[in-house]
């Protein structure tokens, strides 16, 4: 029997419900999810000068900082259920490094741990950016903006990564050329 079948007519139960994230189970396996659907936007930005904009925040989940692709939340608000992911994705990106993006394209929609948890993101690459403020997140967040140029980029996140930083797994595809053996 495969896995599918095997759990296909398990009813998922909820363990537990915070304000954004459900623990399920289904069967014997144990997974988060987001709670209202909730989704997420995830920004590939590179500047005019070939450079990556990336951010870095402590998450307290991992208890250190981490280096990640701006991200956020669509519709994580009780009056923006209906957002629309680009809006979400342009906001986000402007709120935590500053860019505006002149256009906004849709990659796709993947998953991070698919193992573990349901959320998708939807990837966007941001076009056409226009520096409007020094970014930095909404109040709390503490973000710092990295514009690493993409020629370094495997020595930034070496040298963060041995400072003892929590490393995005999507920068993988930034580093996705040099770990196949290319340029």
């Amino acid at each position: 029997m495969s896995l599918e079948d095997e759990y296909r007519d398990e009813p998922e139960q909820v363990r537990w419900e915070g304000r954004f994230i459900v623990a399920k189970t289904r069967g014997r396996w144990e997974y988060v999810s987001r709670t209202r659907n909730i989704r997420a936007a995830v920004i590939l930005a590179i500047d005019s000068a070939e450079r990556a904009i990336l951010v870095e925040q402590f998450r307290v989940p991992l208890g250190k900082p981490a280096i990640e692709l701006p991200a956020g939340l669509i519709g994580d608000h009780d009056d923006s259920a209906d957002e629309d992911a680009v809006a979400a994705a342009a906001r986000e990106l402007e709120e935590e490094t500053g860019y505006r993006p002149g256009r906004m394209e849709a990659v796709g929609e993947f998953y991070s741990s698919p193992g573990m948890v349901s959320e998708s993101f939807t990837l966007f690459r941001a076009h056409d950016l226009e520096r409007v403020s020094d970014g930095g997140g909404v109040e709390g967040e503490g973000i710092t903006v990295h514009h690493v140029p993409l020629a370094e980029i495997e020595g930034f996140i070496a040298a963060r990564r041995a400072e003892g930083y929590g490393i995005d797994v999507r920068i993988l595809m930034l580093l996705g050329p040099r770990l196949l053996g290319g340029t």
